[in-house]
């Protein structure tokens, strides 16, 4: 396909331009540090409360301008073997990991490689015509493909146990989307679909004639400075002292590891979840995000639909505007922006989160359940926005 087009036509959307610098008196990223982020201050003490009450296992990471400015690790990354969680620690990051995905494709569509507004079939073969014709890239992108989820289909939970090599994994997973029927028309509505995502790795893997997987380490990983993250194998997070196993509660309330027999858990992570990094790798990913260092321009691109809804993902924030994106959330709140994802699974939380006002970088990664880790960026994204 031609290289030259309009930065209208790469988004596939026409109001990106009006989102992507938002209109506040610290849009350059001078805004000062808030009180309560700082060492000892109100984000710093709920945090070390949570874990005292062994509500909270894991690490947080506050950086401002690109420097680290709080970094607290609490409890065992390995029980078993009384390893704690620490700076270095790498845990799970699940869906997180979607935002990785979103940002492979806008390199491709940037380099002129692949068109957003194309249909799936374009690009893969072997989907039924109601979805190969109809799906675009655009709508799984933006969770509108009406492609569901095969975390929930007894076909994933059947063969995630059996497949042990990444190519099993990748080819298995997407067999079982190939012959799911649509769960809405293309682009009626929004429904949070793990299996767009993972359709969207087989695009990338297509498109360079190279697996998703080593696309992602190089293009992203390694071009942000992400020196510990990957795609580890589930053998090698069980083994590596570095990495975190999961906790979660049993019927009895008891933090049991949960490692095997999670419903999300497969041999190797996938373009829908479970990449591996550590707090420092994903501030050090925001950082290039901001930098225009993976992506030129990150905001015009990553920033693809008009229309806002209302979201929230914790109890302590009320809804919230929310922009869909390619990866990313983007909100507004209290007239500043915050572009993000959360993450989670039984035993497995995150959450990274920048806000373009103040330049500062949340980093919340946990070895428990998810909904604390939604609290606590809820809180540092209170603070910084200075209330809701």
């Amino acid at each position: 396909m031609a290289n030259q087009h309009s930065r209208r036509t790469v988004l596939g959307a026409a109001p990106v331009a009006a989102l992507a610098a938002p209109a506040t008196a610290h849009a350059s990223g001078r805004g000062s540090l808030p009180a309560g982020l700082r060492p000892g201050g109100e984000y710093d003490r709920y945090v070390a409360d949570l874990a005292e009450r062994d509500v909270f296992s894991g690490t947080v990471l506050l950086t401002h301008r690109g420097r680290p400015v709080l970094s607290r690790s609490y409890g065992m990354a390995d029980r078993r073997r009384s390893i704690p969680n620490g700076p270095d620690t790498i845990y799970s990051l699940a869906s997180v990991t979607k935002v990785f995905t979103g940002l492979a494709i806008a390199q491709l569509a940037e380099r002129g490689a692949l068109e957003l507004n194309q249909t799936l079939g374009t690009y893969l073969d072997g989907f039924p015509p109601e979805i190969a014709n109809a799906v675009t890239v655009h709508q799984l992108l933006l969770h509108t493909s009406g492609l569901g989820d095969y975390l929930r289909t007894e076909e994933w939970q059947a063969g995630k146990d059996t497949w042990d090599t990444p190519e099993e994994v990748m080819a298995g997973i997407t067999q079982i989307i190939r012959e799911a029927p649509l769960v809405f028309p293309p682009g009626t509505t929004t429904a949070y679909s793990n299996s767009g995502y993972h359709v969207l790795g087989e695009i990338v893997a297509a498109v360079t004639e190279r697996s998703y997987h080593d696309n992602v380490r190089e293009h992203v990983f390694q071009a942000a400075r992400m020196s510990s993250s990957d795609f580890y194998t589930k053998p090698r997070w069980r083994e590596d002292p570095r990495m975190a196993h999961p906790y979660a509660l049993d019927a009895a309330g008891q933090r049991v590891e949960a490692l095997d027999g999670n419903i999300g858990i497969g041999f190797i992570g996938t373009p829908a979840g479970n990449s591996h990094a550590t707090a420092g790798d994903l501030s050090r990913f925001m950082t290039a995000l901001r930098d225009n260092e993976l992506l030129t321009p990150v905001h015009t691109v990553y920033l693809g639909r008009k229309e806002p809804g209302r979201w929230t993902d914790s109890r302590l924030m009320p809804r919230q505007l929310r922009f869909g994106t390619y990866g990313p959330h983007a909100l507004l709140v209290n007239d500043q922006w915050a572009f993000g994802h959360n993450g989670g699974a039984p035993g497995v939380g995150a959450y990274v989160e920048w806000f373009p006002a103040s330049d500062v970088v949340s980093v919340v990664l946990c070895n428990y359940d998810a909904l604390v880790v939604a609290d606590i960026a809820a809180t540092a994204r209170r603070i910084v926005v200075g209330g809701w």
